[in-house]
Formats: C-alpha cells, sequence, structure tokens
C-alpha cells in the first residue's frame, strides 16, 4: 500500500468513494463518504452509526477501497468502538464540516473506523 500519491490528493478533498464489499452479494459497494485525516490515518464516521450498511459489511469483510481524484488504495478498516476515541473522530469531523453539518447528517454517531495510510 503506498500512501504517498493519495495523501495529497486526500487534504484537497472533502469527499472520497469508499467501496466495500457486500456481506450478502460479495459485490462491491462504492458510496460517497465524508472523512478525516489524522496524520496519515483516515478516519469515518458511519452515518448512521452501528446501522450503517457499509458498517456492517465492514464487520463481515473489512477489506476496503477509497478512490479520490483518479487515486485509489486499498487497505483494512478497523472499526473503532471506545467511546472516547469516537469523540475525538466527531470533533475532527466537527472541526471540518461545522456542527451543524455533523448534527444534522450524522443522527448516531455511535462508532468510527480508521484507515491507517502507511
Amino acid at each position: 500500500m503506498n500512501s504517498d500519491n493519495i495523501l495529497p490528493v486526500l487534504k484537497k478533498n472533502k469527499e472520497i468513494e469508499l467501496t466495500v464489499t457486500g456481506r450478502k452479494s460479495g459485490k462491491p459497494l462504492p458510496r460517497p463518504v465524508w472523512f478525516v485525516l489524522r496524520g496519515t490515518e483516515l478516519l469515518l464516521l458511519p452515518v448512521m452509526g452501528t446501522d450503517s450498511q457499509w458498517y456492517k459489511n465492514v464487520l463481515v469483510n473489512p477489506q476496503v477501497k477509497i478512490s479520490a481524484s483518479q487515486h485509489a488504495l486499498n487497505g483494512n478498516l478497523r472499526v473503532i468502538t471506545e467511546n472516547r476515541r469516537i469523540e475525538e473522530v466527531i470533533e475532527l469531523f466537527r472541526e471540518k464540516y461545522g456542527p451543524s453539518d455533523i448534527k444534522k447528517y450524522y443522527p448516531k454517531p455511535n462508532v468510527a473506523a480508521t484507515l491507517p495510510l502507511e
């Protein structure tokens, strides 16, 4: 996995495409998601928390692909279930996207996920 090419691209983007594998269909399921970067770590917040379909798929198969501006990267997404760490991710999302949008679009922020980029 080479993060050198994608890190500068991610720094310029507000949204990436996250592709997970369907837990029942086995098919790739791409969807646009918001994200934040913390160093070389990509952090995600499922919109519906543990009820989000992509989150449920990652529990079965953590292998994902992220894409932004013609750059792509494969890796294993790790879930974050510790409250203190979830709060940190929510705070980073608030800083990037604004508290009102996070409150509006993330009604159930009870879990997060991380993808190390190196």
